[in-house]
């Protein structure tokens, strides 16, 4: 069993076609939609968490890739600029996910980026504007 956060990057031409149906229908994969902005005629976008048999889930991955959506990880497209990152802590309070946590030795952030589920909370609490959103 496969299980994966993805992004899929829809454009103009495919934002309308049944693709997540058809993840579901032909290749036994099922999905949980996390954040969606998907709008008539324009590049659209969706984070999904993707679950199913190895090899279905490769064979899904492949059909994406042949319908022209572009599959990136999640950690590509919400990110920490560590340069700007205070240690604060004002992300930890509002991640649901604990995927913004405190290492209490050191008293410092720590961004784990296979837990995010793209929420953007973050990004509107943090002060320093350290977390960054790279969706469109």
């Amino acid at each position: 069993m496969t299980s994966k956060k993805i992004v899929l990057h829809f454009s103009k031409e495919n934002w309308n076609k049944p693709i997540v149906y058809k993840l579901v229908k032909e290749f036994n994969l099922s999905f949980n939609i996390l954040k969606a902005s998907v709008l008539p005629r324009q590049e659209s976008f969706m984070v999904l968490e993707l679950s199913g048999p190895k090899a279905d889930f490769k064979r899904g991955m492949e059909y994406l890739a042949e319908a022209g959506v572009v599959v990136e990880p999640i950690e590509k497209d919400i990110a920490r600029d560590d340069n700007k990152c205070t240690h604060c802590g004002a992300c930890t309070a509002v991640c649901p996910t604990g995927s913004l946590y405190i290492n209490r030795k050191n008293m410092e952030v720590l961004f784990d980026s296979g837990k995010c589920s793209a929420c953007e909370l973050c990004i509107k609490a943090c002060p320093p504007r350290a977390m960054e959103s790279h969706f469109m």
